[in-house]
């Protein structure tokens, strides 16, 4: 017998298969029997693994405060209330508002009203924060020159969630907030930045008075494209006093041939 014959596979590829190509989702998996392609079965334990390890690497904020210093922004470091990573996965509540020390240290600070308090969280994905912050704020900070916005220092904030915006932006007296933060890692995108703006922000706002720019990250909406969106968002929160649900995102209709215009510096 030849040593040559060649191996036979097993696997049964679905005929829409090409539609694979132009989506991370787990589509045209293609089958063996009644089940999964072994390597496809491989692929979702790694992502898997990578959605976990995103949940529970720790937060390197001296690295962000330095990337995002090295971009001339002022920068200030706080924590919520939450002690610890466990806590804060089991106490959501705690990431909501300011540990005593962080509280005290922004009641504490001088300066304001500002225009606009943007605070870097880490969310459910430090991973998300370690790589995509920096680039989107660098991108974003054109459009803060073109509008001339005055800046709050860019507050830095351990194991923080979206309501936390609230209080930071209250006490540091900023007109509006918008919290980047590490969205909860789905199985093909363990790295999304969520940004989160809030118009007046003060404790107890709800989700309904947020506009949300979700999935960004170079496979999801570009960093230049969110920061046309956002500042898109900004303009009008400003000018009509309110986000959220009134407050309807139309910055699409602005775009030159599918992308974001390049804001003007003079």
């Amino acid at each position: 017998m030849s040593d040559d014959t060649p191996a036979v596979t097993y696997v049964l590829k679905d005929s829409w298969r090409k539609l694979a190509a132009i989506t991370p989702a787990r589509i045209a998996l293609g089958r063996v029997g009644s089940g999964l392609p072994t390597s496809e079965v491989l692929r979702f334990a790694l992502a898997h693994a990578q959605a976990r390890d995103a949940v529970h690497t720790p937060f390197d904020a001296g690295s962000v405060e330095a990337g995002v210093a090295a971009l001339g922004f002022e920068t200030l470091h706080v924590a919520s209330a939450a002690p610890a990573r466990d806590s804060y996965l089991r106490r959501p509540d705690l990431g909501r508002k300011l540990s005593e020390e962080s509280r005290a240290v922004l009641q504490a600070r001088d300066g304001g009203p500002f225009d606009l308090a943007l605070v870097v969280a880490d969310g459910l994905s430090s991973t998300a924060v370690h790589v995509q912050a920096v680039p989107f704020l660098a991108a974003f900070k054109r459009w803060i020159t073109e509008a001339g916005w005055s800046l709050a220092p860019v507050v830095v904030a351990s194991q923080a969630r979206v309501a936390l915006g609230d209080e930071v932006g209250e006490l540091i007296k900023a007109r509006a907030v918008v919290v980047l933060i590490g969205e909860r890692p789905g199985l093909s995108s363990p790295d999304s930045l969520g940004l989160y703006l809030t118009f007046a922000p003060k404790v107890g706002r709800t989700d309904a008075e947020r506009n949300c720019i979700s999935n960004v990250r170079g496979e999801g909406l570009p960093h230049e494209h969110a920061a046309f969106k956002l500042a898109w968002l900004l303009r009008q929160a400003l000018a009509r006093q309110l986000t959220g649900v009134n407050l309807k995102d139309e910055s699409d209709l602005l775009l030159v041939e599918g992308r974001a215009p390049v804001p003007r510096l003079t």
